[in-house]
């Protein structure tokens, strides 16, 4: 009999862990996929449909036109081909000067290490607004440690060019690298040094070692900073706009769509258009920079779960 009860206590109590687990699902999902909902049904929604009682979700008249004007004013396409190859380029090379440092930081071990990896934490805890203003001076007046003037008689203006992203890129700079850094020592620690001493009985380097044998164990850290790279490369409006002025990237064009909109809506002064219907076509051309993502995400999310699983980030 106590038996009995003891059991049902503890299905009782299994029941109610899956409702709490479901009820925390639930409303997580709704959370994330609601102003996705919205965002679409405001993008497929007429003109006429603004001021309509009846229409909350679901348009009473269809309407491709919002997106037609959204691409227009962003200039969609070359925009997208741009903020692709930009984040693209960023993501390989941060990936491989953090998988580098990574390394170097769980298996090499030399006079400081602790202290330089300790700065390697600090970059992720530390704001990057206190440190904009000398990096923004250095790539502006860039001189590569005195050597450009002693050459050319001159610094060198990086701004409003790509060349800011790849010099960060390559020396482990980038937004975000110095998370990218402790997932790749956490992962690259896991891994027995076993693998490595016979690597090294038969021969092997340290580069070879780190070519051969453990990035191709590294797969699911790889694959775990590249994601990550890649859509904080492509959300980024805090360096990309500081770098860049002119370029036709995502995030630029984001910022200043409220101004073309405003300029460029039926014509006329600013002050004429219709604040409600340059909203819709603003949050159309969010949509528009999100979609990549999304599709993105729908293809490599099992990889990328898988990948979570198996990195440093959850031990």
């Amino acid at each position: 009999m106590i038996l009995t009860r003891f059991l049902s206590v503890e299905s009782w109590k299994r029941w109610l862990w899956s409702i709490v687990r479901l009820v925390l699902i639930t409303g997580l999902s709704f959370v994330i996929v609601y102003p996705i909902i919205q965002k679409i049904s405001t993008a497929i929604k007429d003109k006429t449909d603004i001021y309509s009682p009846i229409v909350v979700f679901i348009p009473e008249h269809f309407s491709l036109d919002n997106f037609k004007k959204a691409i227009e004013f962003m200039d969609y396409w070359p925009t997208l081909i741009n903020t692709f190859t930009l984040s693209a380029v960023t993501t390989i090379l941060t990936a491989a000067s953090c998988a580098l440092a990574g390394y170097g930081f769980a298996r090499l071990k030399f006079k400081g290490s602790k202290i330089l990896f300790g700065g390697v934490v600090l970059t992720i805890l530390v704001p990057p607004t206190t440190i904009l203003i000398p990096i923004y001076m250095n790539l502006k007046d860039f001189t590569l440690m005195g050597l450009l003037p002693l050459l050319s008689g001159k610094s060198v203006n990086l701004l409003n060019s790509y060349w800011p992203f790849i010099l960060t890129s390559i020396t482990a700079n980038s937004l975000k690298a110095g998370l990218y850094i402790f997932i790749f020592r956490q992962f690259f620690r896991g891994i027995p040094k076993e693998v490595e001493e016979a690597a090294y009985i038969d021969g092997a380097g340290v580069g070879k070692t780190f070519s051969r044998i453990m990035l191709p164990n590294a797969i699911p850290s790889i694959v775990t900073v590249l994601l990550f790279s890649f859509v904080w490369q492509w959300n980024d409006s805090f360096f990309t706009t500081t770098y860049l002025t002119t370029s036709k990237v995502m995030s630029i064009q984001l910022s200043s769509l409220p101004y073309n909109l405003a300029i460029m809506l039926e014509g006329g002064a600013a002050t004429n258009k219709d604040p409600f219907y340059m909203s819709i076509v603003q949050d159309t051309g969010v949509l528009l920079a999100i979609l990549p993502l999304v599709i993105i995400y729908l293809f490599v999310q099992r990889y990328f779960v898988e990948s979570i699983e198996r990195t440093g980030i959850v031990g």
